[in-house]
């Protein structure tokens, strides 16, 4: 899938949580429509069969309860995507990233293997750290390989991290540091990688156990070495040289995005603009991280992850300016995104209520961001019901029409959007503040699914509104409008 990631160190966070965000966009000009659901440990298959490969895997018999946000219809399979479980351990997949035709020959792709159908299903009910996740899913990845690159974050309260599938069977990961955030299109995004700790400590690193012989004799290290330096004593491993692309077409789909987010979060620390830029948007050395200039927050999240290069010559509904530049990059809101979805770990509060997940569905650009605890045994029916008719009674298509009406009109309903996004997250806050002073020592998950049923109810309450709203809007622009004063 094209999506767009997102990743927060707690001490890069305004609360000390740690910060997991992902758009999953649908591919061409496809929509998929998705849903939120919850995997009660005897619903979680023991035998596990994926549809597009049909690659068999016999699973373990003590699953954890965990949330997922697949597919409403399984005629693809499940693609659970994003999710918690019962241990506090998110996990988000996945973003489709490139390679090279270096890599993919030395361990070529596998189609009968696993992939983004597969991967939340067969490792969040297992683990109880992010690093028992990225250890898990290593270890599936070199046992039945995969038919696709891609990248997989994983979270606990303390740590963040980046998987990256290299070929078929191999693969590294990269915790990310605690001060910093990490931005990643559909690229190879990890910039640099020591080899010394992947094989030593292992503190900050971890790849396969193989990875070495695999770059040496297929000859995949691209660095200029002085004599005496050696592949196994790199510290600072050039990953994109060996494992990523340079295709022009990363310069109008993939950096674009993470130029932006940078940009974004770091506003002064370099020269974004002009032709004096540290980095512009068709850059291939953009960081994988940085500290941001300030802690980052739900709603820079949400700004970044729906943004369309507000501020910058290429808003595809820029008005002024250079209008040829208008739409000259993909956006990272875009009108196929399917939903978002931001895990938030939170240290301060009881473990039994720590794991909130804020969604939004559909287009981002137009959709509201808004919190449900991930304690839970049941989730809002607006929320789970999602089918291939179109309803208002879905939170998934309220938001696909909203979306589509005022893409039509975006200057008439772009007020009515902005009031809408501020009065779900508002209201969402205020209620997660409340909620969670009054929370009970016992029967924790169904009081936790009743708030979150409250949550909803002002959620629709809200998106309904702002419906009617476009809908006025859009139908006075009708291009029959007429009336006896236009005679």
């Amino acid at each position: 899938m094209p999506c767009t990631t997102l990743l927060v160190g707690k001490k890069a966070s305004f609360d000390g949580s740690t910060l997991m965000a992902r758009n999953e966009d649908a591919g061409g000009i496809s929509f998929t429509a998705k849903k939120f659901t919850v995997v009660r440990p005897e619903d979680q298959p023991r035998h596990y069969k994926s549809v597009i490969s049909g690659v068999e895997i016999e699973l373990p018999e003590d699953p954890l309860r965990y949330t997922a946000m697949p597919n409403a219809l399984p005629d693809e399979g499940i693609w659970g995507e994003a999710g918690v479980n019962a241990a506090n351990v998110a996990m988000s997949e996945t973003e489709t990233i490139t390679s090279n035709p270096r890599v993919k020959g030395a361990d070529p792709l596998v189609p009968g293997g696993i992939g983004e159908e597969d991967m939340l299903t067969i490792v969040l009910p297992y683990i109880r750290s992010a690093r028992e996740g990225v250890k898990r899913l290593g270890a599936l990845l070199e046992q039945y390989g995969t038919y696709e690159m891609n990248g997989i974050g994983f979270q606990d309260v303390n740590e963040v991290w980046w998987l990256e599938s290299i070929g078929g069977h191999h693969w590294i990961a990269k915790r990310v540091p605690d001060d910093s955030y990490v931005v990643m299109p559909n690229q190879q995004g990890i910039d640099f990688f020591d080899l010394v700790d992947a094989f030593g400590e292992k503190k900050d690193h971890l790849c396969s156990a193989d990875l070495l012989d695999f770059i040496t004799e297929n000859h995949l290290d691209l660095t200029m070495r002085a004599e005496g330096e050696t592949l196994a004593g790199d510290r600072a491993f050039d990953v994109r040289a060996a494992f990523g692309s340079r295709a022009d077409s990363d310069h109008s789909y993939n950096t674009p995005r993470a130029w932006y987010m940078l940009r974004y979060f770091n506003p002064t620390s370099f020269c974004w603009d002009g032709p004096e830029a540290d980095w512009t948007p068709e850059s291939d050395d953009l960081p994988w991280c940085l500290v941001p200039e300030r802690k980052v927050t739900v709603e820079d999240v949400k700004y970044v992850l729906s943004a369309h290069f507000q501020g910058t010559p290429y808003d595809p509904y820029a008005k002024y300016g250079d209008l040829s530049l208008r739409g000259k990059y993909r956006p990272i809101g875009i009108n196929r995104n399917n939903f978002v979805a931001l895990t938030q770990l939170r240290p301060y509060v009881p473990a039994e209520i720590m794991a909130v997940e804020w969604i939004a569905m559909a287009s981002n650009v137009f959709n509201a961001f808004a919190p449900f605890y991930a304690n839970v045994d049941r989730v809002p029916e607006y929320l789970a019901n999602t089918s291939a008719t179109v309803s208002t009674e879905s939170f998934y298509w309220a938001n696909r029409l909203i979306g589509a009406l005022a893409d039509a009109q975006y200057d008439l309903c772009k007020s009515h959007i902005e009031r809408y996004q501020n009065l779900v997250a508002n209201t969402g806050t205020a209620l997660l503040h409340r909620f969670d002073r009054e929370a009970p020592e016992t029967d924790v998950p169904e009081y936790l699914a009743q708030c979150n049923e409250e949550i909803c109810r002002a959620l629709r309450e809200a998106t309904d509104t702002v419906l009617g709203q476009v809908l006025y809007e859009t139908s006075l622009k009708m291009k029959n409008g007429y009336s006896r004063a236009d005679a």
